[in-house]
């Protein structure tokens, strides 16, 4: 018995010792939710980017990163703070712009078109300005993974100048519930499984995937890549 216990002691720090390197291989991974996005289609036709669109940053910039992304996925929450910095640094040159499209995983964030549907009703009531300016409240506030109280809703579209009553009744307006669906139909095309799922378009027509919420410096690497080609 005595000799028996020698050896699982050892296999059992051995198993620990994997499973601790695991962990750290995967928490230094890009994330995404649900599936990956594994050999996404680039030749896919997506919508093309228009006015209907929320664009921060110059339409005509050299490089536009498509955004697809579910509001109450935490490593879509991590990325959104990643795509305002690279506006931040190559949006005033005009050299970057991003646009932002829901893609809401009913099955894992049962919230998030409701929230998706929110940021809508503020450009609806307010344009694009006060969409960017719902979607900065609502990632600061929510906790991810269905975790926000849906209550705030109404209380950001106030905090940021909206009238409230519209706003609520915006929110039951199916023609905004369809907008949202576009976009997420979209995304389909576009071959995003997970979120977040990010393509960068360029002048000539090609499109250059960003799978999962990569880090700033990895992002701007690709960025860089393509302006100096």
């Amino acid at each position: 018995m005595e000799e028996s216990n020698k050896f699982i002691v050892p296999v059992a720090i051995i198993i620990a010792g994997a499973l601790i390197a695991w962990g750290l291989i995967s928490n230094d991974s890009p994330k995404t939710d649900d599936q990956n996005n594994d050999d996404p289609d680039t030749t896919a036709q997506i919508m093309p980017v228009s006015e209907k669109d929320h664009i921060l940053g110059d339409p005509n910039a050299e490089l536009i990163i498509v955004e697809y992304s579910d509001l109450e996925c935490p490593f879509c929450k991590n990325f959104y703070i990643t795509s305002k910095k690279v506006i931040d640094e190559y949006g005033k040159d005009g050299k970057v712009a991003l646009v932002f499209r829901h893609f809401p995983l009913d099955s894992l964030h049962s919230q998030a078109r409701g929230e998706a549907i929110a940021t809508e009703c503020a450009a609806e009531l307010g344009g694009n300005e006060k969409f960017w300016e719902y979607m900065d409240e609502l990632f600061a506030i929510t906790p991810s993974n269905n975790g926000l109280d849906l209550a705030q809703l109404p209380v950001i579209a106030k905090k940021i100048g909206l009238d409230e009553a519209k706003f609520m009744e915006c929110l039951n307006n199916p023609e905004i519930a369809e907008r949202v669906e576009e976009q997420f139909q979209d995304g389909i095309v576009a071959g995003a499984k997970g979120t977040p799922y990010s393509l960068i378009l360029d002048k000539d027509g090609g499109k250059t995937v960003i799978n999962g919420a990569q880090p700033y410096n990895v992002v701007k690497e690709m960025i860089e890549s393509l302006l100096n080609r």
